[in-house]
Order: structure tokens, then C-alpha cells, then sequence
């Protein structure tokens, strides 16, 4: 689920234009985009193997599958929220005139 996001970030970099130095040393959007898309990403997994160990019994805390799966859920929904509002930032800057 985070792959198509992840595709377009790779996108925008290839139409980016060389950067100076100076830029390349702070922290741009779509860097600090793409850290927390991973984290998001870490979440998932994560979540995904607590609950495959609670599954197959190598495990038995149920609070802990739950509050990774909450914690999963949560940060997706706010990435997708992000990504939609940066979508709609972008759809707004293309109509307007010069």
C-alpha cells in the first residue's frame, strides 16, 4: 500500500534539477515525506508480524497486536490524509493563472 506512494516520491525526484550543495545538507519536503512514509511502512510490518507471531501462538499478548495494529491504522490514515491534501495543494497551484 505504501509502494505507489513511494513510486511517485521517486518520480518527483527524477524531474527535480540538480541541487546545490547548500540544499542537499537540509531537510526538503520530499525527504522528510519520505522518512515518515517509511516509518508508516516499519509500522505495517511490524504490525503484520505481531500479528502473524499471535497467530501461530508465539505469542499470547493480545493488547500488544492491538495497539500495533491501532498504531498501523492510524499513521496510514494520516499519510493518506497527508497525501491528499498535498495532492489537492498541487491541483490548486497548477490553476492558477500567471
Amino acid at each position: 500500500m505504501i509502494n505507489p506512494i513511494q513510486n511517485r516520491l521517486q518520480l518527483l525526484n527524477l524531474n527535480q534539477p540538480n541541487q546545490s550543495k547548500v540544499n542537499q545538507k537540509s531537510l526538503n519536503f520530499k525527504d522528510l515525506l519520505q522518512q515518515n512514509i517509511n516509518k508508516v511502512n516499519n509500522m505495517q510490518l511490524d504490525s503484520n508480524q505481531i500479528t502473524e507471531d499471535f497467530a501461530l501462538g508465539k505469542t499470547d499478548n493480545i493488547h500488544q497486536v492491538m495497539i500495533a495494529a491501532e498504531k498501523a491504522e492510524t499513521s496510514m490514515k494520516l499519510t493518506m490524509g497527508i497525501q491528499n491534501k498535498v495532492i489537492d495543494a498541487y491541483k490548486e497551484i497548477m490553476r492558477l493563472q500567471v
